[in-house]
Protein backbone atom coordinates (compact mmCIF):
# COMPACT_ATOMS: atom_id res chain seq x y z
CA UNK A 1 0.00 0.00 0.00
CA UNK A 2 1.27 3.66 -0.59
CA UNK A 3 2.35 5.57 2.64
CA UNK A 4 -1.21 8.03 2.09
CA UNK A 5 -3.42 4.71 3.31
CA UNK A 6 -1.12 5.22 6.64
CA UNK A 7 -1.18 9.20 6.77
CA UNK A 8 -4.02 9.12 9.21
CA UNK A 9 -3.53 12.58 10.40
CA UNK A 10 -4.37 13.73 6.62
CA UNK A 11 -7.29 11.55 6.48
CA UNK A 12 -8.52 13.91 9.29
CA UNK A 13 -6.90 17.67 8.61
CA UNK A 14 -9.58 16.34 5.00
CA UNK A 15 -12.38 15.59 7.03
CA UNK A 16 -11.86 18.88 9.65
CA UNK A 17 -10.95 21.38 6.04
CA UNK A 18 -14.23 20.23 4.63
CA UNK A 19 -16.28 21.05 8.12
CA UNK A 20 -14.70 24.10 7.59
CA UNK A 21 -14.99 24.65 4.39
CA UNK A 22 -18.91 24.27 4.64
CA UNK A 23 -19.12 26.60 7.54
CA UNK A 24 -21.14 29.62 6.69
CA UNK A 25 -24.38 29.90 4.75
CA UNK A 26 -23.28 33.79 3.39
CA UNK A 27 -19.73 32.83 2.03
CA UNK A 28 -21.77 29.23 0.51
CA UNK A 29 -24.18 31.73 -1.26
CA UNK A 30 -22.05 34.68 -2.38
CA UNK A 31 -20.01 32.26 -4.04
CA UNK A 32 -22.82 30.49 -5.83
CA UNK A 33 -24.03 33.91 -7.34
CA UNK A 34 -19.84 34.10 -8.39
CA UNK A 35 -18.66 36.65 -5.85
CA UNK A 36 -15.67 35.95 -4.60
CA UNK A 37 -14.95 33.88 -0.87
CA UNK A 38 -14.88 35.59 2.33
CA UNK A 39 -11.40 36.16 3.10
CA UNK A 40 -12.36 36.01 6.62
CA UNK A 41 -13.12 31.87 5.93
CA UNK A 42 -9.91 29.86 7.84
CA UNK A 43 -9.18 26.59 6.98
CA UNK A 44 -6.87 23.91 8.68
CA UNK A 45 -3.83 23.66 7.43
CA UNK A 46 -2.97 20.43 4.94
CA UNK A 47 -0.07 19.25 3.75
CA UNK A 48 1.45 19.92 0.00
CA UNK A 49 0.52 18.21 -3.35
CA UNK A 50 2.28 15.54 -4.33
CA UNK A 51 5.13 15.97 -6.80
CA UNK A 52 3.63 13.02 -9.13
CA UNK A 53 0.71 15.77 -9.90
CA UNK A 54 3.27 18.12 -11.25
CA UNK A 55 5.20 15.63 -13.06
CA UNK A 56 1.68 13.71 -14.42
CA UNK A 57 1.28 13.86 -18.25
CA UNK A 58 -1.11 16.49 -19.06
CA UNK A 59 -3.73 16.76 -21.58
CA UNK A 60 -6.01 19.57 -21.98
CA UNK A 61 -9.50 18.18 -22.59
CA UNK A 62 -11.11 20.41 -25.58
CA UNK A 63 -9.21 21.63 -28.34
CA UNK A 64 -9.92 25.16 -27.57
CA UNK A 65 -11.89 26.67 -25.38
CA UNK A 66 -14.53 24.55 -23.47
CA UNK A 67 -17.93 24.92 -24.16
CA UNK A 68 -20.14 28.02 -22.20
CA UNK A 69 -18.78 31.11 -21.69
CA UNK A 70 -19.00 33.41 -18.42
CA UNK A 71 -15.87 32.06 -16.21
CA UNK A 72 -14.84 34.48 -13.67
CA UNK A 73 -11.98 33.58 -11.42
CA UNK A 74 -12.71 33.42 -7.69
CA UNK A 75 -10.71 35.30 -5.02
CA UNK A 76 -8.95 32.66 -3.31
CA UNK A 77 -8.89 32.67 1.08
CA UNK A 78 -5.27 33.29 2.45
CA UNK A 79 -3.35 29.83 2.06
CA UNK A 80 -5.57 28.07 0.32
CA UNK A 81 -4.53 24.28 0.02
CA UNK A 82 -2.56 23.63 -3.56
CA UNK A 83 -4.39 20.14 -3.27
CA UNK A 84 -7.77 21.70 -3.88
CA UNK A 85 -8.24 22.91 -7.09
CA UNK A 86 -9.81 25.86 -7.96
CA UNK A 87 -10.37 29.01 -11.01
CA UNK A 88 -10.23 25.83 -13.09
CA UNK A 89 -10.75 27.56 -16.50
CA UNK A 90 -9.42 25.04 -18.87
CA UNK A 91 -10.00 21.69 -17.78
CA UNK A 92 -7.79 18.67 -17.93
CA UNK A 93 -7.00 15.12 -17.55
CA UNK A 94 -3.60 13.75 -15.60
CA UNK A 95 -2.54 11.04 -16.81
CA UNK A 96 -0.57 7.98 -14.34
CA UNK A 97 0.83 5.30 -16.28
CA UNK A 98 1.22 1.69 -14.54
CA UNK A 99 4.34 -0.32 -15.06
CA UNK A 100 2.80 -3.71 -16.24
CA UNK A 101 -0.43 -2.01 -18.08
CA UNK A 102 -3.50 -4.58 -17.52
CA UNK A 103 -5.19 -3.51 -20.34
CA UNK A 104 -7.96 -1.37 -18.70
CA UNK A 105 -8.30 2.41 -17.89
CA UNK A 106 -9.53 4.21 -14.78
CA UNK A 107 -11.52 7.68 -15.46
CA UNK A 108 -10.81 9.13 -11.60
CA UNK A 109 -13.46 11.76 -10.78
CA UNK A 110 -12.63 13.95 -7.42
CA UNK A 111 -14.85 15.58 -5.14
CA UNK A 112 -14.70 18.70 -3.55
CA UNK A 113 -18.62 19.54 -3.04
CA UNK A 114 -18.27 21.41 -6.86
CA UNK A 115 -16.47 24.41 -4.67
CA UNK A 116 -13.15 22.53 -5.45
CA UNK A 117 -11.41 19.61 -6.94
CA UNK A 118 -9.74 17.10 -4.21
CA UNK A 119 -6.92 15.97 -6.42
CA UNK A 120 -4.71 14.12 -3.46
CA UNK A 121 -6.51 11.58 -2.10
CA UNK A 122 -9.05 11.28 -4.16
CA UNK A 123 -7.02 11.27 -7.07
CA UNK A 124 -3.22 10.68 -6.61
CA UNK A 125 -3.38 8.27 -3.82
CA UNK A 126 -5.79 6.38 -5.84
CA UNK A 127 -3.47 6.57 -8.95
CA UNK A 128 -0.79 5.46 -6.89
CA UNK A 129 -2.79 2.48 -5.80
CA UNK A 130 -4.59 1.86 -9.38
CA UNK A 131 -1.60 1.92 -11.48
CA UNK A 132 0.00 -0.74 -9.39
CA UNK A 133 -2.83 -2.85 -10.21
CA UNK A 134 -2.12 -2.04 -13.42
CA UNK A 135 -4.71 0.08 -14.63
CA UNK A 136 -3.70 3.04 -16.56
CA UNK A 137 -5.23 6.12 -14.69
CA UNK A 138 -6.58 9.44 -16.03
CA UNK A 139 -7.59 12.27 -13.10
CA UNK A 140 -10.45 14.38 -14.44
CA UNK A 141 -9.78 18.39 -13.48
CA UNK A 142 -13.55 19.34 -14.29
CA UNK A 143 -14.84 22.83 -14.50
CA UNK A 144 -16.51 24.09 -11.12
CA UNK A 145 -20.53 25.06 -12.25
CA UNK A 146 -20.30 28.31 -9.30
CA UNK A 147 -17.59 29.86 -11.31
CA UNK A 148 -20.01 31.68 -13.36
CA UNK A 149 -20.35 29.33 -16.45
CA UNK A 150 -23.75 30.07 -18.11
CA UNK A 151 -25.83 26.82 -18.26
CA UNK A 152 -23.91 25.96 -14.79
CA UNK A 153 -25.45 22.55 -14.35
CA UNK A 154 -24.30 20.95 -17.71
CA UNK A 155 -20.17 22.20 -17.28
CA UNK A 156 -19.20 19.64 -15.08
CA UNK A 157 -21.20 16.97 -17.37
CA UNK A 158 -19.72 18.12 -20.48
CA UNK A 159 -16.16 17.21 -18.87
CA UNK A 160 -16.77 14.22 -18.33
CA UNK A 161 -18.15 12.99 -21.17
CA UNK A 162 -16.02 14.54 -23.06
CA UNK A 163 -13.38 12.92 -20.53
CA UNK A 164 -14.36 9.35 -21.18
CA UNK A 165 -14.41 9.85 -25.06
CA UNK A 166 -10.65 11.18 -25.12
CA UNK A 167 -9.55 8.41 -22.84
CA UNK A 168 -11.49 5.51 -25.56
CA UNK A 169 -9.96 7.55 -28.65
CA UNK A 170 -6.43 7.25 -26.94
CA UNK A 171 -6.81 3.73 -26.29
CA UNK A 172 -4.28 2.29 -28.31
CA UNK A 173 -2.03 5.13 -27.87
CA UNK A 174 -1.65 4.01 -23.79
CA UNK A 175 -2.59 0.47 -24.33
CA UNK A 176 -5.69 -0.85 -23.28
CA UNK A 177 -9.06 -1.77 -24.31
CA UNK A 178 -11.73 0.94 -25.79
CA UNK A 179 -14.21 -1.66 -24.23
CA UNK A 180 -12.04 -1.59 -20.90
CA UNK A 181 -12.91 2.09 -19.20
CA UNK A 182 -14.10 2.63 -15.50
CA UNK A 183 -15.16 5.54 -14.21
CA UNK A 184 -14.99 6.27 -10.64
CA UNK A 185 -16.70 9.14 -8.68
CA UNK A 186 -15.80 10.66 -5.13
CA UNK A 187 -18.61 12.67 -2.75
CA UNK A 188 -19.78 15.47 -5.89
CA UNK A 189 -17.58 13.88 -8.11
CA UNK A 190 -19.58 10.89 -7.24
CA UNK A 191 -22.34 13.01 -8.42
CA UNK A 192 -20.62 13.43 -11.67
CA UNK A 193 -20.05 9.53 -12.34
CA UNK A 194 -23.71 9.23 -11.67
CA UNK A 195 -24.80 11.78 -13.72
CA UNK A 196 -21.97 10.44 -16.62
CA UNK A 197 -23.69 6.70 -15.98
CA UNK A 198 -26.96 7.40 -16.21
CA UNK A 199 -26.77 10.62 -19.36
CA UNK A 200 -23.97 9.71 -21.08
CA UNK A 201 -25.68 10.11 -24.14
CA UNK A 202 -27.18 14.08 -23.44
CA UNK A 203 -26.74 16.50 -25.79
CA UNK A 204 -25.00 18.47 -23.62
CA UNK A 205 -22.16 20.06 -25.74
CA UNK A 206 -22.05 20.25 -29.94
CA UNK A 207 -18.97 17.54 -31.04
CA UNK A 208 -15.74 19.15 -31.45
CA UNK A 209 -13.25 16.35 -33.37
CA UNK A 210 -13.55 12.83 -33.91
CA UNK A 211 -13.35 11.79 -30.98
CA UNK A 212 -17.05 13.18 -29.90
CA UNK A 213 -18.19 10.05 -32.39
CA UNK A 214 -17.10 7.82 -29.76
CA UNK A 215 -19.42 6.81 -26.89
CA UNK A 216 -19.42 8.46 -23.54
CA UNK A 217 -20.90 5.51 -21.38
CA UNK A 218 -18.57 3.68 -18.72
CA UNK A 219 -17.91 0.20 -19.21
CA UNK A 220 -18.04 0.40 -15.24
CA UNK A 221 -18.56 2.85 -12.90
CA UNK A 222 -17.69 3.18 -8.80
CA UNK A 223 -19.52 5.90 -7.02
CA UNK A 224 -17.80 6.33 -3.66
CA UNK A 225 -19.55 8.09 -0.94
CA UNK A 226 -21.60 9.72 -3.72
CA UNK A 227 -24.04 12.67 -4.06
CA UNK A 228 -27.03 11.35 -6.51
CA UNK A 229 -30.11 13.41 -5.44
CA UNK A 230 -29.94 17.23 -5.44
CA UNK A 231 -33.31 17.66 -3.48
CA UNK A 232 -33.21 18.50 0.53
CA UNK A 233 -32.62 17.13 2.69
CA UNK A 234 -31.20 13.79 1.11
CA UNK A 235 -28.70 16.38 -0.56
CA UNK A 236 -25.48 17.70 -0.01
CA UNK A 237 -26.55 21.18 0.33
CA UNK A 238 -23.71 22.55 -0.87
CA UNK A 239 -23.26 20.54 -3.80
CA UNK A 240 -26.81 20.96 -4.61
CA UNK A 241 -26.70 24.88 -4.80
CA UNK A 242 -23.14 25.55 -6.65
CA UNK A 243 -24.22 22.95 -9.28
CA UNK A 244 -27.84 24.06 -9.49
CA UNK A 245 -27.87 28.26 -8.30
CA UNK A 246 -30.26 29.35 -5.75
CA UNK A 247 -34.16 28.26 -5.83
CA UNK A 248 -33.21 25.85 -9.02
CA UNK A 249 -36.98 24.22 -10.29
CA UNK A 250 -38.50 21.00 -9.86
CA UNK A 251 -37.51 19.52 -13.23
CA UNK A 252 -33.86 20.47 -12.90
CA UNK A 253 -34.16 19.18 -9.70
CA UNK A 254 -35.20 15.73 -11.03
CA UNK A 255 -33.23 16.02 -14.06
CA UNK A 256 -29.64 16.08 -12.22
CA UNK A 257 -30.77 13.60 -9.93
CA UNK A 258 -29.28 10.52 -11.92
CA UNK A 259 -31.42 7.78 -9.46
CA UNK A 260 -34.52 8.91 -11.70
CA UNK A 261 -32.66 8.36 -14.76
CA UNK A 262 -31.62 4.73 -14.20
CA UNK A 263 -32.37 2.58 -17.48
CA UNK A 264 -31.52 -0.93 -18.68
CA UNK A 265 -28.74 0.62 -20.36
CA UNK A 266 -27.06 1.91 -17.44
CA UNK A 267 -23.42 0.40 -16.78
CA UNK A 268 -22.72 -2.07 -13.91
CA UNK A 269 -22.09 0.62 -10.65
CA UNK A 270 -20.30 -0.24 -7.36
CA UNK A 271 -21.43 1.55 -4.93
CA UNK A 272 -19.23 2.40 -1.02
CA UNK A 273 -20.45 4.41 1.37
CA UNK A 274 -20.41 4.76 5.15
CA UNK A 275 -23.63 5.00 7.99
CA UNK A 276 -22.08 7.49 10.11
CA UNK A 277 -21.40 9.67 6.40
CA UNK A 278 -21.93 13.41 8.30
CA UNK A 279 -22.01 15.20 4.80
CA UNK A 280 -23.38 13.18 2.51
CA UNK A 281 -26.33 10.95 3.68
CA UNK A 282 -26.12 7.27 2.99
CA UNK A 283 -29.87 7.00 1.29
CA UNK A 284 -28.11 8.52 -1.77
CA UNK A 285 -26.58 5.24 -2.29
CA UNK A 286 -29.75 3.36 -0.55
CA UNK A 287 -31.37 5.62 -3.78
CA UNK A 288 -29.10 4.71 -6.58
CA UNK A 289 -28.98 0.80 -5.55
CA UNK A 290 -32.78 0.72 -4.96
CA UNK A 291 -32.85 2.52 -9.04
CA UNK A 292 -30.22 0.21 -10.37
CA UNK A 293 -32.00 -3.27 -8.70
CA UNK A 294 -36.09 -2.10 -10.52
CA UNK A 295 -34.27 -1.91 -13.60
CA UNK A 296 -32.72 -5.13 -13.45
CA UNK A 297 -29.04 -3.53 -13.47
CA UNK A 298 -25.79 -4.46 -12.29
CA UNK A 299 -25.03 -3.27 -8.62
CA UNK A 300 -22.52 -4.03 -5.97
CA UNK A 301 -22.80 -2.00 -2.18
CA UNK A 302 -20.41 -1.88 0.37
CA UNK A 303 -22.12 -0.44 3.95
CA UNK A 304 -19.54 0.23 6.28
CA UNK A 305 -20.25 0.84 9.89
CA UNK A 306 -17.70 3.77 10.64
CA UNK A 307 -15.68 6.34 8.14
CA UNK A 308 -17.03 9.63 8.15
CA UNK A 309 -16.97 11.12 5.01
CA UNK A 310 -13.89 12.30 2.46
CA UNK A 311 -11.69 9.85 3.54
CA UNK A 312 -10.23 8.68 -0.52
CA UNK A 313 -8.77 5.20 0.48
CA UNK A 314 -9.64 5.59 4.07
CA UNK A 315 -7.30 3.82 6.99
CA UNK A 316 -5.56 0.62 6.44
CA UNK A 317 -6.83 -0.50 9.82
CA UNK A 318 -10.73 0.14 9.69
CA UNK A 319 -12.94 -1.86 7.82
CA UNK A 320 -13.53 1.01 5.37
CA UNK A 321 -10.05 0.95 4.03
CA UNK A 322 -10.79 -2.64 2.34
CA UNK A 323 -12.85 -1.29 -0.41
CA UNK A 324 -10.72 -0.91 -2.92
CA UNK A 325 -9.94 -4.39 -2.81
CA UNK A 326 -13.06 -5.12 -3.05
CA UNK A 327 -13.86 -2.48 -5.86
CA UNK A 328 -10.97 -3.77 -7.77
CA UNK A 329 -12.25 -7.73 -7.58
CA UNK A 330 -15.50 -6.19 -8.35
CA UNK A 331 -13.65 -4.54 -11.63
CA UNK A 332 -12.50 -7.84 -12.80
CA UNK A 333 -15.52 -9.59 -12.79
CA UNK A 334 -16.61 -6.63 -15.30
CA UNK A 335 -13.88 -5.91 -17.35
CA UNK A 336 -12.03 -9.00 -17.28
CA UNK A 337 -13.90 -10.46 -20.48
CA UNK A 338 -12.87 -8.90 -23.75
Amino acid sequence: MTKSRNDHASVWDRRRFMLAASVGALATASMAAGLPASAEEKFPPLPPRSKAWDEATVMPLWPGSPPETGFKAQELPEKWPDIFLRNISMPELRIFRPAKPNGRALLAIPGGAYKFVSIQNEGVDLAAEMTARGYTVFVLVYRLPGEGWTNRSNVPLQDAQRAVRLVRHHADKFGYGSNKVAVIGFSAGGHLGASLTTAYDEAVYQPVDSADKLSARPDASGLIYPVISVEAPVTHAESALLLLGANPSAPLVAHRSPANHVSNDTPPVFLMHTVDDPAVPIENSLLMMAALRQAGRPVEAHFYEEGGHGFGLGSPDMPVGEWLTAFSKWLDRHLGEN
